[in-house]
C-alpha cells in the first residue's frame, strides 16, 4: 500500500491568467481614456484587478489559516477556529472561536478534503463517511458466514 503524501502548504488564490483579462480592459479602454484628461481615470480599474489578483489569498499550512486581502492579512491558528461556514455561493468561512466569522477568499467546498489533511486532523473531512456506532455493533454481533453455510 502507498503511503497518502500530505502537502506541508496549500495556497487558495485567482489564477494567474486574470491578470490577462485586466490587461485586455486596460488595452481596450485606453482609447477612451485618453479622449478627454478626465477619463484617464478609467486606467485605474484594470490596475486595481491586477492588484487584487496578485494580493488576495488564502494560505493553509499544520499551523493554521493566513488569510490575505488587498489591505492586510489575517492569521487564524487552528486552535482558535472553531469550525467552517459554508455559503450559498460555494464559499467557506472561518468561524472562530468567538463565533466571528472571516471569510477564506477562493476556498471552496471542493477544498475541504484538501484543507482537512493540512490542518493535521483538526478540521473534518466531510466527504469522508462517519461509520456509525450501530451499523459498526450490528456487524460486530453477527457471526462470519461461509459459502458452505449460505447452501
Amino acid at each position: 500500500m502507498s503511503e497518502q503524501q500530505i502537502p506541508s502548504r496549500l495556497v487558495f488564490r485567482v489564477p494567474g491568467v486574470a491578470i490577462l483579462a485586466a490587461l485586455l480592459l486596460a488595452v481596450c479602454a485606453a482609447p477612451v481614456a485618453f479622449a478627454a484628461p478626465a477619463l484617464a481615470a478609467l486606467l485605474l480599474i484594470p490596475l486595481a484587478m491586477i492588484v487584487w489578483v496578485v494580493r488576495v489569498r488564502t494560505t493553509a499550512d499544520a499551523d493554521g489559516l493566513i488569510v490575505r486581502g488587498v489591505i492586510g492579512r489575517k492569521v487564524l491558528p487552528w486552535e482558535s477556529l472553531k469550525g467552517l461556514r459554508l455559503t450559498k455561493r460555494a464559499g467557506v468561512k472561518a468561524v472562530r472561536s468567538d463565533d466571528t466569522e472571516v471569510g477564506l477568499p477562493s476556498v471552496r467546498v471542493r477544498h475541504l478534503p484538501a484543507l482537512s489533511l493540512v490542518s493535521r486532523g483538526r478540521l473534518d473531512d466531510p466527504t469522508e463517511p462517519v461509520p456509525s456506532d450501530e451499523t459498526q455493533s450490528d456487524v460486530a454481533d453477527q457471526p462470519a458466514q461461509t459459502p458452505a453455510d449460505a447452501e
